[in-house]
């Protein structure tokens, strides 16, 4: 067994503990896994430490932390080289505000030990990851890249993200901060005129979510899966009040597609964002400042080596 390199970062808020961690440790121990081990110590650090980890030899990341993590860690691996794709093996511990990613693969947080069984077991599963990037006249602005595992919203869903990620800093407790960034939403304007082109088509209308998805995608493309190529995208128009209450209770039903204001799609094909007015953007639930320029979302198939039950 090669030796891990292990991320570990810690939950914020009022109910922030080491507790888990020590628990996680405790099964590596008793498996006899070999492992090193760095604390992210800043939002945005993990991708820093993927990064300095991959260079000095490390085969395996874990990640003990949630989707932001991941694709932070993600994105770290990429940072030194694409090529560096197909030598790692990527695995998750979740321990996050969102596990989507890790739920969609049967790991669940609180159950450390059969989660570190599964990762000793090391069965490797190679998944499609997402690339979105601006474009430009000149042509795709590199700085401006980010790779994904799991989706991309742009509007509503984004902004609850960017809500619950400031309303979780002051009450660190997840049901609290979800109820809050639904009631901030009401004082929020939901709507807003994008344009978008997929399969061939231009879509122009009022929108209030774009969601765009390689897997799950927080129950918005349920049909999506994270090997066979394909981006799955749900747009979502400006329902009424009634519709709106109706909306939620078929996401959470997981009936969402059937909702009337509800588009699906499903394309191989790039996706191109010609406008979005002033919308947010969430990439696997970090909200991304980008410049408000045209955006291309494709799918790079089976290229991430995943570490699965």
């Amino acid at each position: 067994m090669d030796r891990w390199g292990i991320i570990y970062c810690p939950k914020q808020g009022i109910t922030k503990t080491h507790r888990r961690w020590e628990r996680i440790q405790a099964a590596l121990q008793t498996r006899g896994v070999k492992y090193d081990f760095v604390q992210s110590d800043t939002r945005g650090s993990v991708e820093r430490l993927t990064t300095m980890l991959v260079n000095n030899g490390y085969k395996t990341i874990i990640v003990v932390g949630g989707d932001v993590a991941l694709n932070q860690a993600l994105n770290g691996i990429i940072a030194v080289g694409e090529d560096k794709l197909r030598e790692i093996r990527l695995g998750v511990i979740p321990n996050g505000r969102g596990n989507d990613y890790a739920a969609y693969w049967g790991f669940e947080e609180g159950r450390e030990e059969e989660t570190v069984d599964a990762l000793v077991r090391g069965r490797i599963r190679q998944v499609d990851m997402g690339l979105i990037s601006c474009m430009s006249e000149d042509g795709t602005s590199e700085e401006n890249r980010r790779y994904f595992l799991n989706s991309v919203n742009i509007g509503l869903v984004a902004h609850i993200m960017n809500l619950r990620h400031k309303t979780y800093r002051f009450w660190g407790i997840s049901t609290l901060s979800y109820v809050t960034s639904f009631l901030l939403l009401l004082f929020h304007r939901m709507e807003c005129q994008m344009s978008l082109r997929i399969n061939h088509q231009t879509v122009h209308r009022s929108m209030m979510t774009i969601c765009m998805g390689c897997c799950r995608n927080y129950g918005l493309t349920p049909n999506a899966v994270p090997y066979n190529g394909m981006m799955d995208v749900s747009i979502v128009s400006q329902p009424e009040v009634l519709k709106l209450i109706s909306g939620m209770w078929m996401l959470i039903s997981r009936k969402f597609l059937n909702n009337k204001s509800v588009t699906p799609y499903r394309t191989r094909s790039k996706i191109q964002v010609l406008s979005r007015g002033n919308a947010k953007i969430s990439v696997d639930g970090y909200v991304k400042k980008l410049p408000n320029h045209p955006l291309e979302i494709s799918v790079i198939q089976e290229c991430v080596n995943f570490i699965i039950p």
